[in-house]
């Protein structure tokens, strides 16, 4: 059976923005800005005391951009986030909630910024060499890791990753068809039949 191929009618160049609500804006310009060192690039006083919006520079032109409202209700771990970083007890979240950003870094990199991280005061996981064992976790680096990644809470209990690709993807990593609602897998959604 062969991979459906996408529709070529969009030029899709990357994520733009990422929106998220923050509790505390000053504290968010804290942690993102002088701890995980991401630019302020643009900020603004929503109109009729409405709140705030301010964006920081993840690189290759895509940003992370921060509301806050003054009336924000509180998150809810385990619904608006996972309660626990992978590894740690359950990572579930909520249907339509945003269950972790992963930022793309240099591989040769990676375990630097997870020390700087340390170092910072942040609580990061452990690094996680994923692979496609029964387990997808490997302790060692082996060709069969195909990502790294380490996890932390923001001061909102967002949780981010620091990720790197360890090699180019091949179209055998495409194997697996969708679950629905009821938990069933969708039959040709992924592969067409010959």
């Amino acid at each position: 059976m062969a991979v459906k191929q996408a529709r070529q009618d969009f030029e899709w160049r990357g994520v733009n923005h990422i929106a998220m609500v923050c509790k505390d804006m000053a504290k968010t310009v804290e942690f993102y800005r002088d701890i995980l060192g991401m630019p302020l690039v643009k900020t603004l006083d929503l109109p009729r005391g409405m709140g705030q919006h301010f964006f920081f520079d993840i690189g290759k032109g895509d940003s992370l951009a921060f509301f806050w409202f003054p009336d924000s209700p509180e998150g809810q771990a385990g619904i608006s986030a996972p309660k626990n970083l992978p590894g740690s007890g359950s990572f579930v979240s909520a249907n339509g909630s945003m269950n972790h950003l992963a930022f793309d870094v240099p591989p040769e990199k990676f375990e630097d910024y997870h020390a700087k991280l340390k170092a910072r005061g942040v609580a990061v996981s452990s690094i996680r060499n994923h692979d496609n064992s029964v387990s997808q976790i490997s302790n060692e680096m082996s060709p069969e890791v195909y990502i790294r990644s380490f996890y932390f809470f923001d001061p909102d209990g967002a949780c981010l990753e620091v990720a790197c690709w360890t090699g180019a993807l091949k179209p055998s990593d495409v194997a697996h068809e969708p679950m629905t609602a009821e938990g069933v897998k969708a039959k040709g959604v992924v592969f067409e039949r010959a």
